[in-house]
């Protein structure tokens, strides 16, 4: 497995990592359960993944649990990161709170559901613009120092923010939505996003020597080229919030899907390789945070990094998406 260092650490991920959102129940991800989730954790591992992306709310701390139990005994051999920022009440109502007393409190409910002392990356998932960026980077700081967590990453942080918080301590990461169709979106599950991957996120984590984690490398499954006009899940997935998988955005998409689907059949590779290839050709891009449960969707998400898409058909791959970004 190629592995990247992660910004000016001495960590070094595989180039595809694991997305843990999907491992949240059968009540937030169709056709999954706890023993599978275990079972994939383990075979992601196997293969030579060592990079597991993770957070509190997913699955309201279930997907936390069930990392901590699928790995346990190998702690030293594998990098976590998750999160903080986002909690909810007994009526699961999320909020976005960075605030050093909830910071301070997360933590702790996070180590002990994860059955660690330490998390590798502590990311700030989304930005709290009713605290102070200074009193969350002390909280950081703080726990840091006490050894609870190594590194300080950001998730979802526009360009400002993230160099505001640099004031206060070294950010050496950066978690962002990208993928063949997100390149520049404007939304995410239909949640603003006061960024720009491509033209803002890319170029500020190559300048700073940050490393660059991108989420949502398959548009959460429409870049294995499997997906339908009209329903493609049940009614309780996650992603029918993704508006990029429904209506008039859904129809475009598969268009393009259409197009890749073609440059695959001639090179002999599968589109969802291609897609995390096309990734992994961007120097900048550190560990793809892709989620899976199906033992053949990890095996073809590693094997994404065995080989290399050649410049001509890169090329190629980005006239048809800016054909259709221009749209």
């Amino acid at each position: 497995m190629l592995k990247r260092r992660i910004g000016t650490t001495e960590l070094e991920a595989s180039v595809i990592g694991y997305g843990c959102w999907v491992i949240s129940g059968s009540d937030f991800w169709t056709g999954t359960g706890d023993e599978s989730s275990i079972k994939a954790v383990q075979t992601a591992y196997d293969m030579g993944i060592n990079f597991f992306d993770v957070a509190p709310v997913y699955g309201f701390g279930h997907a936390e649990e069930l990392l901590g139990k699928a790995l346990k005994g190998k702690r030293g051999k594998i990098i976590i990161a998750s999160k903080c920022g986002l909690v909810w009440d007994d009526q699961k109502r999320i909020t976005n709170l960075l605030s050093k007393r909830s910071i301070l409190k997360e933590i702790d409910d996070s180590l002990r559901r994860l059955g660690t002392d330490y998390i590798d990356i502590y990311q700030m998932h989304w930005p709290d613009y009713n605290t102070p960026i200074e009193e969350t980077m002390d909280a950081l700081n703080q726990i840091k120092k006490e050894g609870k967590i190594r590194y300080i990453g950001a998730s979802n942080f526009p360009v400002k923010l993230l160099n505001e918080a640099r004031k206060y301590g070294e950010i050496v990461s950066h978690q962002c939505l990208y993928n063949m169709i997100d390149r520049n979106a404007d939304f995410y599950h239909n949640i603003p996003l006061y960024y720009r991957t491509e033209e803002e996120i890319i170029p500020d984590c190559k300048e700073n020597k940050t490393a660059f984690i991108p989420y949502s490398p398959l548009c959460q499954g429409l870049l294995t080229g499997t997906f339908k006009p009209g329903e493609n899940f049940d009614e309780k997935d996650v992603r029918n919030a993704n508006p990029e998988l429904k209506g008039e955005k859904l129809a475009r998409n598969l268009q393009i899907v259409e197009e890749l689907k073609k440059v695959a059949e001639r090179i002999g590779k599968p589109l969802s390789q291609i897609a995390l290839n096309w990734l992994i050709k961007n120097e900048t891009v550190t560990t793809i945070i892709a989620g899976a449960t199906k033992t053949a969707h990890i095996k073809d998400n590693v094997e994404s990094a065995a080989w290399e898409l050649d410049n001509e058909t890169y090329k190629e791959i980005n006239t048809i998406l800016d054909k259709y970004q221009k749209k």
